[in-house]
């Protein structure tokens, strides 16, 4: 499966997207306004409406990055031999790029995904990697799941003090085992 076609932004609204995701991940997505994104990119605030029609097209924009980032380390994840496994390497990979750039992570797959307004087949494509090393499309949702429950909790500071490796390990060898038994197709 390839990356599904996104609509293609001009220079300057590369440039806005681009200033908006730095301070998404400096500030958080409740600081990113319109006005302070204005004034990072050194302009006056109604001049980004001129590329993007509100906040929520910049959070659209980001969102898509956001999938299309994660899919694309996802997809290489489970393309690359591992002697730990399949399922494993996804969920080091997905851990890694979340942690990497929490912001981001949460405003891609927290609250409601504004489907419509995604580049079609944006979602499907992201989450491929899943079924590919689950085997079946309820395991693969289970695993994501579970990924990203960890992932939050992670960034929420949630856990006990300890080793999360732990965990997380204790999570693939119950997905290994589950994948294990699924019937071929």
């Amino acid at each position: 499966m390839t990356l599904p076609h996104r609509t293609r932004l001009s220079p300057r609204a590369t440039q806005i997207v681009q200033a908006a995701r730095g301070l998404l991940e400096s500030n958080g997505v409740e600081a990113m306004t319109m006005r302070l994104l204005a004034e990072f990119l050194e302009m006056r605030a109604p001049s980004l409406y001129k590329h993007f029609r509100n906040k929520e097209a910049i959070e659209i924009a980001l969102i898509e990055q956001g999938l299309t980032d994660i899919g694309t380390v996802l997809h290489e994840a489970v393309a690359t031999p591992d002697p730990d496994g399949t399922i494993p390497t996804l969920l080091r990979t997905y851990r890694r790029h979340a942690l990497a750039q929490p912001n981001l992570y949460r405003l891609s797959t927290q609250g409601e995904l504004p489907r419509e307004q995604l580049a079609e087949g944006l979602e499907e494509w992201a989450g491929t990697p899943f079924f590919l090393a689950a085997g079946e499309a309820h395991l693969a949702q289970a695993l994501w799941s579970f990924a990203h429950g960890m992932v939050i909790l992670e960034l929420d500071n949630r856990f006990p003090p300890g080793n999360l490796d732990a965990t997380w390990q204790a999570g693939a060898t119950a997905f290994n085992t589950a994948a294990a038994h699924v019937p071929a197709t």
